[in-house]
């Protein structure tokens, strides 16, 4: 089995046995913890996310989650979304990209990175987080952004299940046009489900200069 189905397989079946509902555009919950640069430290990297439907802006958790952040900053700045797609896509969930070409194709990634999920964060409506496999510690560069608070995704504990999915950033602006991304129809390709009917592609992703930064 695939990261991609096993990711798919076991959040929506998590998704349908909490009941997810509502409406994707409500307001998210706050985190218990700062995600503030400390005093001193630089602003929080910001990423350009382009797409066919507009642009997403997005904060990165480097104090929080150093390793997941300096891993996606290393796939952004070798070129590595440009051209893929969001290829899952669950109103009232979420949507997954960062690892799929439009003919659905994997892209060969990185090895996999130790999850960070136990730092505190929540999967907020607008964060960022790791998707991975049943393995806790086998995120590489598919990433989602919830679309609303999945507190079932949380860290509860070192063990199994336990683990949950690593937030590691939350968008800025943009999240008008993630809300676009998941109303557009979808289907099937192959064995995989919710995807896109038109490619919804990230046409460049890309690290704002600090003079773009708060």
């Amino acid at each position: 089995m695939t990261r991609l189905s096993l990711f798919s397989n076991v959040l929506f079946l998590g998704a349908l046995m909490l009941g997810i509902s509502g409406c994707g555009a409500s307001e998210p919950g706050a985190q218990t913890v700062s995600t503030a640069p400390a005093a001193g430290q630089p602003a929080n990297p910001r990423v350009l996310i382009e797409t066919g439907k507009g642009n997403i802006t997005v904060e990165l958790f480097p104090a929080q989650a150093p390793r997941t952040t300096k891993n996606f900053l290393h796939y952004v700045k070798n070129g590595f979304y440009d051209g893929t797609i969001f290829h899952r896509v669950i109103p009232n969930f979420m949507v997954q990209g960062g690892g799929m070409l439009p003919d659905m194709t994997e892209k060969p990634k990185g090895p996999p990175i130790r999850n960070e999920a136990d730092n505190g964060l929540a999967n907020l409506r607008g964060t960022l987080a790791m998707a991975r496999t049943a393995d806790p510690h086998s995120a590489s560069s598919q990433f989602f952004i919830n679309l609303k608070d999945n507190a079932f995704l949380n860290h509860r504990g070192r063990s199994g299940d336990g683990w949950g999915y690593a937030v590691f950033g939350r968008v800025v602006d943009g999240m008008d046009v993630v809300d676009a991304i998941v109303a557009v129809p979808r289907g099937n390709r192959g064995p995989h489900g919710d995807v896109p009917v038109d490619p919804i592609v990230m046409q460049r992703v890309t690290l704002l200069p600090e003079a773009a930064q708060p």
